[in-house]
């Protein structure tokens, strides 16, 4: 026989937090316990947008239209774990603006990368897209590359992890 609604939650466990997940702040593999902090989109949206200029919980909530309890759940996590600090509006106005920390200036190659990307997996030739140029010549970025210590270019297949 199948529940109906409102018997769902009885047959969950009492202590179940749906939102709740395992953390990876302990794990050997840096990537993991960068995805800790950064690894959802509303949190990697953020940081794009506070790269982008954008400062004020309202002007995120007009770029991302995330609603307000997750925004403001993103935004003190992310102040928390230093990628963002909170400080009095540079208008001298009442309200706060949110503004990337070197530990969030230094995800600017992540942010770059899932840009490259995602321009070059899932846009069409030819279809309409924002780009990234530089400000002083209007030329695109160049492509993030992984390079070895004396300059190589490094495939997925001539590296490892080591010490795992």
């Amino acid at each position: 026989m199948q529940p109906v609604r409102g018997q769902v939650a009885a047959l969950l466990p009492k202590n179940l937090d749906m939102a709740e997940r395992k953390r990876m702040n302990t794990a050997t593999c840096p990537v993991a316990r960068a995805l800790d902090l950064v690894g959802d989109r509303w949190s990697l949206l953020i940081v794009r947008d506070a790269f982008d200029g954008v400062s004020r919980f309202s002007d995120f909530q007009a770029s991302l239209g995330a609603a307000r309890n997750i925004l403001a759940s993103r935004l003190k996590a992310l102040v928390q774990e230093g990628i963002l600090e909170s400080q009095p509006a540079a208008d001298g106005s009442a309200y706060q603006q949110y503004v990337l920390t070197p530990r969030g200036q230094a995800l600017f190659p992540v942010i770059v990368g899932l840009r490259q990307w995602g321009e070059g997996q899932l846009f069409a030739r030819g279809e309409r897209r924002s780009r990234l140029v530089d400000r002083e010549s209007g030329q695109p970025v160049a492509r993030l590359g992984v390079e070895s210590a004396d300059g190589r270019p490094l495939q997925f297949d001539e590296v490892q992890v080591v010490g795992k």
